[in-house]
């Protein structure tokens, strides 16, 4: 559950000037398990975000009157595993915006629109040892596949008879990368289907552009997901080369458990990558202790070809070109 903070606002000269109209809410939480990795040799690790990334955030809405409100959105990442605070920099979103019957303008750092069809349509939620980015990257070095820096982002409003989208435009000052990037999809009752496209320009000045649809259908307890995701290259030392990554999936709720299973099969094309191909196979359950809390165990497996090096998860051991990779991962997740 979400926590009100309008005690610790009173603590702060900013809080405290703004408590009279707004709320401020500080959120986040820790996942942590163990994993075992089997690449070239077999480690045992303590790993974290094996279903969620663990993180600390705060938010705050301000009512401004005539339907307008102000959010401010500060979220960093963490490394609880060793305790040190990879948030410092509040890495993960950093947005203000401002919404109303027109929708939302936000600026900041935040998460690039063609991200949201891996992450949405993944029984995994591209996280941990199932994750479908596992088996899937940029190229000539694009930092945007999961977020952008210095952006400009626009969202439709709701109330449209299910369809929703936004888009984004990424400045791309200094050594950033420039993004620009949409999303639109639609959702009614079991159905939710979208269709997204992004287009990278690094400060090299060669490209990455990914393309992506994705969707599923909710069967009662069931939900089947599919998506299909393709990056090209144009320009730059990886000039020509192509990837492509389609899916299927699901989860069945049964009770507190919801058992999860994911099939993803990643091919690429173009000088130097045609051998780069694999497939990762998925199962895992998680089983809610609480509203905020849950236990988890997942198990993925990648086969590789001859050029590729895909992993089932970090913190193994380096992993020879051809050889398969697999893990194992137990863990919990406390969320407030």
């Amino acid at each position: 559950m979400k926590k009100s903070l309008l005690a610790l606002a009173a603590l702060t000269a900013f809080a405290g000037a703004a408590s009279a109209q707004s709320t401020v809410t500080l959120f986040g939480g820790i996942d942590l398990g163990i994993k075992q990795i089997k690449n070239n040799a077999t480690r045992t690790v303590m790993q974290q975000d094996g279903i969620y990334s663990s993180r600390l955030g705060f938010r705050t809405v301000e009512d401004l009157g005539g339907g307008l409100r102000a959010a401010v959105w500060i979220e960093g990442g963490m490394n609880p595993d060793v305790g040190t605070s990879a948030g410092q920099s509040w890495q993960r979103r950093q947005t203000v915006a401002l919404l109303g019957s027109f929708g939302e303008i936000r600026l900041g750092r935040d998460y690039v629109p063609d991200f949201w069809n891996h992450t949405v349509f993944d029984p995994f939620g591209t996280n941990g040892a199932g994750s479908s980015v596992n088996a899937f990257g940029t190229f000539n070095g694009a930092s945007t596949l999961v977020r952008a820096n210095n952006s400009i982002g626009y969202f439709l409003p709701g109330g449209l008879g299910g369809l929703y989208g936004q888009a984004m435009y990424g400045l791309g000052e200094g050594t950033g990368d420039k993004h620009m990037a949409f999303r639109l999809g639609f959702q009614n009752g079991p159905i939710n289907v979208a269709f997204a496209n992004g287009n990278t320009e690094t400060v090299a000045g060669a490209e990455w552009k990914r393309t992506n649809v994705g969707g599923s259908f909710a069967m009662g307890a069931l939900t089947l997901m599919a998506q299909w995701n393709q990056g090209k290259a144009s320009g730059g030392a990886d000039n020509g080369r192509k990837q492509t990554l389609w899916g299927l999936g699901g989860a069945y709720a049964m009770g507190a458990t919801t058992v999860k299973a994911s099939y993803f099969s990643s091919d690429s094309s173009g000088t130097g990558v045609a051998t780069r191909d694999a497939t990762q196979m998925a199962f895992g359950f998680v089983h809610a202790l609480s509203k905020r809390t849950d236990i988890y165990g997942t198990y993925s497996r990648v086969n590789n070809d001859a050029g590729a090096s895909y992993t089932a998860g970090g913190g193994g051991t380096a992993l020879t070109a051809g050889r398969d990779s697999s893990a194992f991962e137990v863990g919990v997740k406390a969320t407030f």
